[in-house]
């Protein structure tokens, strides 16, 4: 090894001893799933793409496997066939497995579909989601690979719900990228069967300096959103719409300042909502806006500074956070008061990450927080109709979900309270 590479090596050692910390016995563990052979899809995923239409990622070891899937309404029969593409990335070391993407479509809304990829290897089934109300969504950042995180996948696999929302931190890999496969294991009974939208979190970036200058490695290549189907420049934000919401998906750490790309986007993004098609706004991203939890007090301040009033001149509905590891309730808020026409803001942290709960809250809780709690599980928000959503916090007590915090929603669209005057 010559002096420059060795160099590098140790750097990225010592980077990893000071920010990566040990793994939890649980997460080793999950390392020891093995696929049975090198041609057998693992880490199997599904995503949204515009109102009827699906992608399938999955990896193989084999470089030469197609990427086809081929499916069908009826078990074992498969009617149709799509053909897809596929890469690859390497991360010093490291080298990932062959990572498929294929598109279903056009695909009946409401319908289960089975599939499988590659042309042969197990079927799975997915269920499209609704095409008009109700519909419901299962929310909660932070996951990890835990004994905790297990809790919580079993929890919201007894959820009947139709698309998964995670607003960062998805694996913890934090630059050990085996962790990212024995995540993508970890999770596919879930993310196979069910839309799964995600967006990025700061365990995501894993710079590591001189070493590695350029971000979301992993995270771009595992987890591709239907960015460029909305008009966005990067897999960071995007949006889609489902069932009569639109859900925008924000980049804590991607540039958000006015005159930059994502801002630019957003206001553009937002312009074209059409309130009649529809009438809620969702918007996720992974640091908090409002926080009264010590932990990371602040950190989302700039980004709320500058972003916050497109927010509001839409009537965003309901906004939901991480980052946090705990869960915050908050009132409708707008510039840090409370506000008829604001969003709901909700920080759902708490899916079972390896580093714990924080667990220590201002002393003083602010008028616009109205329930927190350092405990893990997840929610559950089913929109019932083009006014009214039920919110559902469910704890992770022991082998049970415990439902310990909820709250109806109004749609501000539809409200008399707040008017096309108050903007």
């Amino acid at each position: 090894m010559g002096v420059l590479p060795g160099f590098m090596m140790m750097l990225f050692a010592a980077y990893a001893s000071a920010n990566v910390g040990p793994l939890a016995p649980e997460t080793v563990s999950f390392l020891q799933q093995k696929p049975n052979s090198d041609t057998d899809p693992q880490q199997v995923h599904v995503s949204l793409i515009g109102e009827n239409q699906m992608r399938i990622t999955w990896i193989t070891n084999d470089a030469n496997v197609p990427s086809v899937v081929e499916y069908g309404t009826s078990p074992g029969v498969y009617n149709f066939s799509a053909k897809g593409e596929n890469t690859s990335y390497t991360y010093l070391g490291y080298r990932s497995g062959q990572i498929h993407y294929v598109t279903l479509g056009p695909l009946e809304a409401n319908t289960i579909y089975y599939y499988r990829c590659g042309t042969y290897g197990p079927e799975y089934s997915v269920k499209t989601p609704r095409s008009e109300f109700p519909i419901t969504f299962a929310i909660v950042g932070d996951l990890g690979q835990t004994g905790r995180t297990n809790s919580t996948l079993q929890h919201i696999q007894q959820a009947n719900y139709d698309v998964f929302l995670l607003p960062g931190d998805l694996s913890y890999a934090d630059t050990q990228q085996p962790l990212w496969d024995s995540f993508g294991m970890l999770v596919q009974p879930l993310a196979s069967t069910r839309p799964w939208m995600v967006t990025e979190g700061d365990h995501e970036i894993e710079r590591i300096p001189i070493v590695i200058t350029t971000e979301f490695i992993a995270y771009n290549a595992r987890w591709r959103m239907p960015f460029e189907e909305s008009g966005s420049s990067s897999n960071l934000y995007y949006s889609f719409e489902v069932a009569g919401v639109h859900i925008v998906m924000l980049g804590s750490y991607a540039e958000y300042k006015q005159n930059s790309d994502q801002y630019e986007w957003l206001q553009a993004d937002l312009s074209r909502v059409n309130k009649t098609r529809t009438p809620w706004i969702i918007v996720l991203f992974h640091v908090p806006w409002y926080n009264s939890n010590a932990a990371h007090q602040g950190e989302g301040n700039d980004m709320r500074a500058a972003m916050e009033p497109l927010l509001y001149a839409a009537k965003v509905d309901i906004a939901f956070a991480g980052h946090v590891h705990a869960y915050e309730r908050f009132s409708r808020v707008y510039m840090n008061t409370v506000n008829p026409c604001g969003a709901v803001h909700i920080t759902i942290g708490d899916g079972g990450n390896s580093q714990g709960l924080d667990s220590d809250f201002l002393d003083s809780q602010p008028q616009w927080s109205l329930f927190r709690e350092a405990s893990f599980g997840h929610g559950e928000l089913t929109i019932y109709n083009a006014t009214h959503a039920h919110w559902s916090w469910h704890r992770n007590d022991d082998d049970a979900s415990t439902m310990a915090d909820e709250n109806w929603i109004n749609n501000l669209s539809l409200s008399s309270n707040c008017t096309a005057e108050d903007y």
